[in-house]
């Protein structure tokens, strides 16, 4: 004889019967979050000291237009309005911004933290309907695979700046190699960009999702292997290298500013 289950009232906005203390992780979140957007956009619209010696902050790489020797094109160009704020970051922060904002990852953690869609799991939510990802605003969230794409070729400019980093002017004109903190600084955040991005859940399905047998082609399979490598840690990848994106720029300032001396190992 079949028994139906009973149907259960929906719990009521942070109801549960959880006993742990679920809520310290969406703490953190919002306030590492807001923290971070809160510097970032601080530093973006400062329009200043974001480059010492070879140092460029990756807030403002690559600089397109810009006051320092780092620029492609010279300074702000003659078109720009002037009533509207100029800083070489506004032009490039988006392309970073679409790509860890859509990240599948930070989707989980700011749902939670921010929207509480659900505050955690088996808590209960503020709202009665679900509707997904299917209706704007977060259908936008699909654009995810093509952020990622941008932030490859991003990727080859902070290798680049990471690169330069290890050539320091010798005042005769020309530079000479040498390692500094900075130096490791630079490279240290490249590599835990690199980790990240690489890791992302939409780079496994570019490099292995048109292939029914990934085993035929030896080259896809390695490249997937080594995304789904960094993919297990994922979220580990995603906090390291927010963090070093933030003290990256935080270190490059300090040294322009005269507030700390870079130290050269030689």
């Amino acid at each position: 004889m079949q028994r139906s289950l009973p149907v259960l009232p929906q719990r009521r906005f942070g109801e549960t019967l959880r006993q742990d203390a679920w809520w310290v992780p969406n703490v953190f979140i919002v306030a590492i979050l807001t923290s971070f957007l809160a510097y970032a956009t601080w530093a973006a619209f400062q329009n200043a000291h974001y480059t010492s010696g070879p140092y460029l902050s990756p807030f403002y790489s690559p600089e397109i237009w810009g006051d320092s020797p780092h620029a492609w094109f010279g300074p702000k160009p003659g078109w720009w309005p002037g009533w509207l704020p100029f800083s070489p970051a506004l032009l490039i922060l988006p392309v970073p911004a679409l790509f860890r904002f859509t990240c599948y990852y930070y989707r989980g953690s700011y749902y939670k933290a921010f929207w509480a869609d659900p505050p955690g799991c088996a808590v209960g939510e503020p709202r009665k309907g679900y509707l997904g990802e299917r209706y704007f605003p977060l259908v936008l969230q699909n654009v995810h695979r093509y952020g990622l794409l941008l932030a490859f070729i991003f990727l080859v400019f902070l290798w680049q700046d990471a690169f330069k980093a290890f050539w320091f002017d010798n005042g005769t004109g020309s530079k000479s190699f040498g390692v500094g903190v900075g130096s490791l600084v630079l490279l240290l955040n490249v590599c835990l960009l690199s980790g990240y991005t690489i890791g992302c859940h939409s780079m496994r399905h570019i490099v292995g999702g048109l292939r029914n047998t990934l085993s035929r082609s030896p080259v896809r399979k390695v490249l997937y292997d080594c995304s789904s490598v960094c993919n297990r840690g994922h979220m580990r990848w995603a906090w390291c290298s927010l963090f070093s994106v933030a003290l990256t720029d935080v270190y490059v300032r300090l040294c322009s500013m005269g507030i700390i001396t870079d130290m050269r190992f030689f």
